[in-house]
């Protein structure tokens, strides 16, 4: 641990543009708020030199799991808008759909087959023949309703 005795504000700084950089070829932020925060630390240390390396540690740690719960807070508060909201969300791809029970319904469970794939569905009793549109998604079970 010697050579942390010896980092220096500038260090930090090249760390944090390796993080940033490393963000490009990963998905989500996680490595940009490390990459600011390891320059937060770099500014710290140009202001305080005489800070010991295990200060130094423990500031970009405090920085880096403050940053990442923050920027998850602001994220949940202000989701990203999308043209497509039910894109890799198979199941939600169904709502409002309408098919044709190829078996009944018994005791408010069924399947249904839906393109190349057969479904869990649950809803009403009703007989096979039945047009039945899908009306919401519970894990990999689809709620249906009679029309």
């Amino acid at each position: 641990m010697e050579w942390l005795n010896g980092a220096s504000y500038w260090h930090w700084w090249v760390l944090g543009l390796i993080l940033i950089i490393l963000e490009v070829f990963s998905p989500g932020a996680f490595f940009l708020w490390l990459g600011v925060s390891a320059g937060v630390v770099g500014f710290v240390l140009l202001l305080i030199p005489s800070m010991g390396w295990e200060y130094q540690l423990l500031l970009f740690a405090v920085f880096s799991v403050v940053s990442i719960a923050l920027w998850y807070l602001v994220l949940k508060r202000h989701p990203t808008k999308t043209d497509q909201p039910r894109l890799n969300r198979r199941g939600e791809q169904y709502v409002d759909r309408v098919f044709t029970l190829e078996s009944p319904i018994v005791n408010g469970l069924g399947k249904i087959r839906v393109d190349d794939t057969t479904w869990k569905i649950t809803g009403m009793d009703c007989p096979a023949a039945t047009k039945v549109r899908v009306v919401g998604v519970d894990g990999v079970v689809l709620k249906i309703e009679i029309i």
